[in-house]
């Protein structure tokens, strides 16, 4: 097949709506009226947090997500303009597109986000169709009602044609379990979850890493990555384990930490780029995001995140895979 562009990103697009307060969330009571410290409108969702993130790395990316017909789908499609990166899907949906409100308190280690899920539940196979289809590789997010249906015709689709696929599904997705993500996972190329999404794709009690790593990855994926936040990151890649604890950064704000760290690493597989330094890559795009409120704010260049790079000096420890271990 003669590959058009690099990746396709597929999954949802929402307008996130940043409020911070001056009071640790576990103070607050019903009925409470509260003063907000500052609000920020960006920008977010798998779809469009990996698409710009890819495109800041140097790549040819191309989104499909499906968007309502209100303010809000106007103010999206404005800002993936600054990444040069269109949206495939032109036909809009009759409900209003995805919103998130994230509510955090510097005094707080945690953040509360409520999140209305609308147009991107509305993908058909029709709206993949319509697209130009000949990427090198389709980052698949989260997709779900309706539109989890579309996530299964695509992934098939890929296998079909030797597209190479990343699945990067949130919880959500994830504790539907193994069974109902089957298909899509037998098609994927490299899976990327947290340590509670793998846990809950699996329904594993486990707290083992190694053991996860391996129990995915006879799901199907070739490649297996298990974040959990600033503990330490391991990967299965070609019978070996790959593991590092990030380095510590001033922490302001976690959304879209993830998508940075997952469109990190794809753009360094596609550069072909020692798998190290592919984990490299995905955690100084992801320290970089954790520091600044926005999923994009923060995202890196490929001379950024170079340099980023050679500044954290990550030691990454690699041991061969014990296959038993998954068992």
């Amino acid at each position: 097949m003669l590959f058009k562009y690099d990746v396709l990103c597929v999954g949802s697009a929402t307008l996130d709506r940043f409020l911070t307060i001056d009071v640790p969330l576990q103070s607050i009571r019903p009925g409470d009226k509260l003063l907000v410290k500052s609000t920020e409108i960006h920008s977010g969702g798998g779809a469009t947090n990996s698409a710009a993130a890819l495109s800041l790395l140097g790549l040819n990316v191309k989104m499909l997500t499906k968007l309502g017909s209100d303010h809000d789908a106007e103010y999206i499609i404005h800002e993936m303009k600054k990444y040069k990166v269109k949206n495939f899907g032109h036909r809009r949906s009759r409900h209003p597109t995805d919103s998130a409100t994230i509510i955090s308190s510097p005094r707080s280690s945690d953040r509360v986000i409520f999140v209305q899920k609308g147009a991107s539940q509305d993908l058909i196979p029709a709206d993949f169709s319509a697209t130009h289809p000949h990427p090198r590789w389709i980052y698949l997010a989260t997709l779900l009602g309706k539109s989890f249906q579309t996530a299964k015709m695509i992934a098939s689709y890929a296998k079909a044609r030797k597209i190479k696929l990343l699945f990067n599904p949130s919880f959500y997705l994830a504790q539907k379990g193994k069974s109902y993500l089957r298909q899509i996972l037998h098609a994927t190329t490299v899976l990327v979850l947290n340590k509670e999404e793998a846990q809950a794709l699996l329904h594993a009690k486990t707290g083992n890493t190694s053991r996860l790593l391996h129990q995915l990855h006879a799901l199907g994926p070739e490649i297996v990555v298990i974040t959990d936040g600033a503990r330490r990151c391991s990967a299965l890649h070609q019978d070996k384990i790959y593991s590092y604890l990030p380095p510590r950064v001033k922490i302001v704000h976690t959304a879209g930490a993830g998508d940075a760290f997952t469109s990190g690493l794809l753009a360094g597989l596609i550069k072909k780029w020692s798998f190290e330094d592919c984990l490299r890559l995905g955690q100084a795009n992801a320290s970089a995001v954790i520091q600044r409120i926005g999923t994009k704010n923060g995202l890196l260049k490929e001379k950024q995140a170079l340099a980023e790079i050679k500044k954290q000096k990550i030691k990454i420890v690699v041991s061969s895979s014990d296959r038993k271990s998954g068992h």
